[in-house]
């Protein structure tokens, strides 16, 4: 099997028009109908169900949990979260995946939890994109948004905007372990280290 990948020379918001576009060229060419996209704002997720629309897609906004940077504060605030709910695209703000209450446990003791060691893990090899990537997928697979059934495209970025596309079947929190082996990346920028790009 042969597949294409693209690189971005650097992480950041400034790819992703590319992510997007790249979405919707590997949606169309698998079949794919359901997206998890991390969107903190909803600005990237509106984005994508713009490309994909025609599709009749499943569009997950994924966004950080409340008090995430302190307080009660919510990033997705009401009008915004609105206008994505009247395009048909669901919102998803739950706990995170690939930290928890494990990132409690760092914070208090000084130390790393076994959940953030594979968080570091897919940064070393994908960078922060590939990370939130599977975050998301995990997320909106337990709060029943995504199926696990069948592969879905994963979108994350570093900070904001989208840098990295994934296909892979999801798989919920307690069955972690179970994501499909084919984190088929075809989005992504550079990493100073030899990448191995998974195929199934």
């Amino acid at each position: 099997m042969e597949q294409t990948i693209v690189y971005f020379d650097k992480p950041g918001p400034e790819n992703t028009a590319a992510v997007i576009q790249a979405v919707r060229k590997r949606a169309e060419k698998l079949g794919v109908k359901d997206f998890a996209v991390a969107s903190c704002t909803g600005k990237t997720a509106q984005k994508m169900w713009e490309a994909v629309a025609d599709l009749k897609p499943n569009v997950v906004a994924v966004t950080e949990h409340a008090g995430m940077s302190g307080g009660d504060e919510v990033f997705l605030k009401d009008p915004a979260r609105r206008v994505l709910e009247m395009k048909g695209i669901k919102v998803c703000m739950c706990s995170h995946a690939l930290s928890g209450v494990a990132r409690s446990i760092s914070k208090k003791f000084n130390t790393i939890s076994h959940v953030e060691i594979i968080a570091q893990t897919l940064k070393q090899f994908g960078g922060e994109g590939l990370k939130v990537a599977v975050d998301v997928a995990v997320m909106a697979a337990d709060a029943g948004l995504v199926p696990t059934s069948r592969e879905i495209i994963a979108v994350g970025g570093t900070g904001t905007g989208a840098d990295t596309a994934i296909v892979l079947k999801a798989a919920h929190m307690n069955n972690f372990f179970d994501l499909e082996r084919m984190f088929r990346e075809f989005a992504t920028f550079k990493t100073d280290i030899t990448r191995v790009a998974l195929t199934n």
